[in-house]
């Protein structure tokens, strides 16, 4: 094996390692980091893993310069002895073998029977005039299956007996994870894409207690704390001055009436929490809180929001 090809398969050696420790020394689950350097601690482990590497490739490489320097000292020193002339005399009297693939290929890949001598192997039964030889497996798949075997020990100790990689239950977690919040972003999407056109009147009592604070936080200085009405109308009972159900109080809120005062809320207030506070205002009527305002406006009946239970 000449020194070019022993340097290259080296490289290439020190290259792949490299490269594997760069993947290993990230921690699991991180995510990619802002710079190309990593952090202080990957980097010095990088740096001496890759100075460990080459001084190991130094060492050889001067185990195996010596070993050949020797070698050819202890041919010459042979030659004289022989009275042969160094080195042409000597080099055409040793016989020339294999280089080093050859026999790589010859080991690892070609059948150790040759197809002449496949007779010496065969079995003597024999399944509907098939006769079966007792040969080896191929060289490379049994290198193969050994491979696979010592790849599937430094998986196992990567991803679930060293902790250092993600095994599928957390990867798991970490998708199930990503996937609500992707679902809660989607319907923050849909809330907001509500108008007086689709809006619906809300029943569970978290988003109704949302759309109360929203309500006392705004609404009570004209309303009223319960919805009795001071300057503005009063909640409480079946009179609307600019019709009731869940729509018309939502694009009420929406616009407001300038005219009277009322300021639009849309620049305030989300579509989706103007939609908690009208379904908090519907569930105000029937409370009768003590003295509500005098009704203004006409009775109105809605068979979507007269179902609504008063609020507790």
């Amino acid at each position: 094996m000449t020194s070019k090809k022993y340097l290259s398969s080296l490289f290439i050696l020190l290259t792949g390692l490299t490269m594997g420790w760069g993947q290993t020394v990230q921690p699991a689950g991180a995510a990619a980091p802002a710079s190309t350097t990593g952090s202080l601690p990957e980097l010095m482990s990088t740096v001496l893993f890759i100075s460990v590497a080459v001084l190991f490739s130094v060492s050889l490489w001067v185990l195996f310069k010596a070993n050949t320097f020797l070698m050819k000292r202890l041919m010459k020193l042979e030659a004289e002895k022989s009275g042969l002339v160094w080195p042409v005399e000597v080099a055409a009297s040793v016989p020339q073998g294999d280089d080093f693939w050859t026999r790589m290929r010859k080991k690892y890949w070609e059948n150790p029977v040759p197809m002449a001598l496949e007779g010496d192997i065969m079995l003597h039964h024999d399944y509907d005039g098939i006769r079966e030889l007792d040969n080896h497996l191929p060289p490379w798949w049994i290198n193969l299956f050994v491979i696979c075997i010592v790849w599937s020990v430094g998986y196992m100790w990567y991803y679930h007996w060293g902790g250092s990689g993600v095994n599928q239950a957390e990867e798991y977690k970490m998708e199930v994870e990503t996937a609500k919040k992707q679902i809660a972003i989607a319907l923050a999407g849909k809330a907001n894409s509500v108008d007086e056109s689709n809006v619906t009147a809300l029943t569970d009592g978290s988003a109704l207690g949302e759309g109360e604070l929203i309500f006392k936080g705004n609404c009570v200085a004209c309303h009223g704390a319960k919805g009795e009405g001071t300057v503005g109308p009063n909640f409480t009972d079946e009179y609307w001055l600019h019709g009731g159900g869940i729509k018309n109080v939502f694009k009420t809120i929406k616009y407001g009436v300038p005219e009277k005062g009322m300021i639009a809320w849309a620049a305030q207030l989300k579509p989706a929490d103007m939609q908690k506070v009208a379904s908090y205002i519907l569930t105000l009527q029937g409370t009768n809180p003590p003295s509500p305002k005098a009704p203004q406006g006409e009775i109105w009946k809605d068979s979507v929001g007269a179902g609504l239970a008063p609020a507790q």
